[in-house]
């Protein structure tokens, strides 16, 4: 093959894989591009038929009009609250466990991980019934915990293997210079093993994050009350002048402030994620 043929095969390789990433764009980005340009349309335009794709007339008066019939500040207070709490608690519980699980001794460590391995794989929504029950059992309903609990419970297994994973990288000389120093195991994991294991932590954490932003059956079912509800529930709830209407605008507008902090919180620890899903998630 001359060089000539190779550079024209290079060159065509390059053109074919800057299509297939721009495919891949518009394939992902072209959902939340027609939800936000809904929520900026006006009334007539959302309810032309054929649709109007790009039109000429904008509004905001689906945003305002969102914060002035609704509380729906509340319900970013409370997603948020309830995500933040159910992801520190995870990682609290989840990073000891699977240093743990990695240096100490535990007796039938093969078969606990086994199990959290089978109960990633498990589908939660089975567990909804059982939940249900305990929820009842101790009085749980429109009550913060009753899905700070579950999103917690749910999302453990994933950060114990995924802070395991990591933590079976780091040398053991480390650990063992470390106690001679004089560190116990709780300051070794603090001061030492922490730091080093940060973009696991970041990961884990963006994950649990956003199932517990965008979780919601269990949201719909233990909050009932108006002042508790999460994004998700609210935003499906949205309803119109009368019974036949349904408020599109709005819902749009919902659907682009829920995804907001999402996009920001990616956005912003970016690096640490994918050297979590890189470094991280593929060895051990």
């Amino acid at each position: 093959m001359t060089d000539q043929s190779s550079h024209s095969l290079l060159a065509w390789q390059r053109i074919a894989l800057g299509l297939a990433i721009a495919a891949l764009l518009i394939f992902c980005l072209a959902p939340i591009f027609w939800q936000f340009l809904t929520s900026v349309k006006v009334n007539a335009d959302i309810e032309t038929t054929p649709n109007i794709y790009f039109p000429s007339r904008y509004t905001l008066s689906h945003y305002t009009e969102l914060f002035a019939r609704r509380p729906f500040w509340n319900y970013l207070l409370n997603s948020g609250f309830i995500s933040i709490a159910s992801t520190l608690l995870c990682l609290a519980i989840g990073t000891p466990a699977a240093y743990s699980l990695t240096r100490q001794p535990v007796p039938s460590k093969n078969i606990i991980l086994g199990v959290i391995l089978i109960v990633t794989l498990f589908p939660y929504i089975l567990l909804f019934l059982g939940l249900l029950e305990i929820a009842r059992a101790f009085g749980l309903g429109n009550n913060y915990l009753a899905l700070i609990v579950p999103y917690t419970a749910i999302n453990l297994p994933l950060t114990i293997l995924v802070m395991r994973s990591f933590f079976q990288q780091l040398p053991q000389d480390l650990e063992d210079a470390a106690k001679i120093d004089g560190y116990n195991i709780g300051q070794m994991l603090l001061q030492i093993l922490l730091p080093l294991t940060l973009p696991a932590l970041v990961t884990t954490g963006i994950l649990t994050f956003i199932f517990a932003w965008n979780e919601f059956l269990f949201a719909l079912t233990f909050m009932t009350e108006e002042a508790l509800k999460t994004i998700p529930v609210a935003t499906a709830q949205l309803s119109g002048a009368s019974q036949f209407e349904t408020p599109y605008g709005p819902i749009a507008a919902a659907t682009v402030v829920g995804t907001i902090p999402l996009v920001v919180l990616v956005l912003f620890f970016q690096r640490k994620i994918v050297q979590g899903l890189t470094a991280g998630a593929v060895k051990g």
